[in-house]
């Protein structure tokens, strides 16, 4: 699961058409799309205080759930 690097799920929403800021956690390879939608978790890969789903597109935040 890809760490969303937010202190709160609201920033993330926040962020919507800027640039991802995230930590990849996989040992089997990249999970980040450019175009696409993933699960993360939040504010860290450590500290998991919040989930949510990421769509992206064009490489920039198109939505947040």
């Amino acid at each position: 699961m890809i760490a969303a690097l937010y202190k709160t799920k609201k920033l993330l929403k926040e962020s919507i058409g800027k640039r991802f800021e995230y930590q990849e956690t996989s040992l089997f390879g990249p999970e980040f799309k450019a175009n696409g939608e993933f699960p993360v978790v939040g504010p860290g890969p450590y500290d998991r205080k919040w989930y949510a789903t990421v769509k992206m597109e064009d490489g920039k935040i198109k939505s947040v759930k």
